[in-house]
């Protein structure tokens, strides 16, 4: 089970990572906090089917930690976006890339065994990520750089909710129910802020939003809500940064970016800190920190 759990977290990076390269052909078009709700709207209407089609599921609706855990997803990917206007992309990466060393000190501190395979992936992945963000050179305002740690704490504290969130036979039911949550939440707040997106793009930006939605939202989501209740919050957390690896691969092949030493040598550390967590965790039993409690009844 362990095995098809890192599976799924490499799953979760890498379509994560599709978001950046999509996202570059809806910019073209849009401000980010639309392309944010447009791709928030169609992933919760992949979803709809999945959150409403048992009463089990429904009742999701009414649970706590899911409700926060949908509300903060929302709320993260906004303010991250509106961090990445005031700061430059190298340095959002290189701040993105600090996000698994922040979960394993985090289940360190709330009391999860993390092993020395797991501090090993940590190191190796956050320092493969600050090789592939290159050097900020300060390209950020202060105001950039407290909204994009701000998005990381409140990553963190969706990853730490969604570990106290229940259990149904369904595996689709909590993510569903948290991208429709997390889409609910969005709406007024780019409404209230940018007001109403523009619809009249090109076929070719809403390939890129439903691409976003579909697969680096809806899939990401559900990907890494299978792993990560499976396996430590360290391990989990490691595979995070294959989100960047997969951004700059994509940059290299379709973009036209250039492959360079430290892209490489990075793109190298984050696999052997992924690689280094799966051979190290997959002998120990899992953690109990964090074990949901019984499905919501119906």
């Amino acid at each position: 089970m362990k095995s098809l759990a890192f599976l799924a977290l490499a799953l979760a990076g890498a379509s994560w990572g599709l978001g950046f390269p999509l996202g570059k052909l809806v910019l073209r078009e849009t401000e980010a906090a639309h392309m944010i709700l447009l791709r928030f709207a169609v992933a919760a209407l992949a979803a709809a089917p999945f959150a409403l089609r048992h009463a089990e599921t429904r009742a999701l609706f009414r649970s706590p930690p899911v409700l926060l855990a949908g509300a903060l997803y929302g709320v993260a990917f906004m303010v991250q976006f509106e961090g990445l206007s005031h700061v430059s992309v190298t340095l959002a990466a290189l701040m993105v890339g600090l996000m698994p060393a922040l979960i394993a000190l985090s289940a360190r501190f709330l009391g999860e065994r993390v092993s020395r395979a797991s501090w090993a992936g940590v190191g190796a992945a956050t320092l493969g990520a600050a090789l592939i963000a290159g050097k900020p050179d300060g390209a950020g305002s202060p105001l950039g750089v407290a909204l994009s740690l701000g998005a990381l704490l409140i990553f963190l504290a969706w990853l730490l909710v969604l570990r106290r969130a229940p259990k149904p036979s369904d595996p689709m039911a909590v993510p569903a129910v948290t991208v429709v949550v997390a889409a609910a939440t969005i709406l007024p707040i780019a409404l209230f802020m940018h007001g109403p997106p523009r619809l009249d793009l090109s076929p070719v930006a809403w390939a890129g939003i439903v691409g976003q939605g579909v697969f680096a939202t809806l899939l990401a989501t559900a990907a890494w809500q299978f792993g990560s209740a499976r396996v430590g919050a360290a391990s989990a957390g490691v595979f995070i940064n294959i989100e960047p690896l997969m951004g700059a691969a994509l940059g290299v092949l379709a973009f036209g970016d250039r492959l360079t030493l430290a892209l490489g040598l990075g793109g190298l550390l984050i696999i052997a800190g992924s690689f280094a967590v799966v051979l190290g965790e997959g002998r120990s039993p899992p953690s109990d920190l964090g074990a949901a409690p019984p499905p919501t009844p119906a």
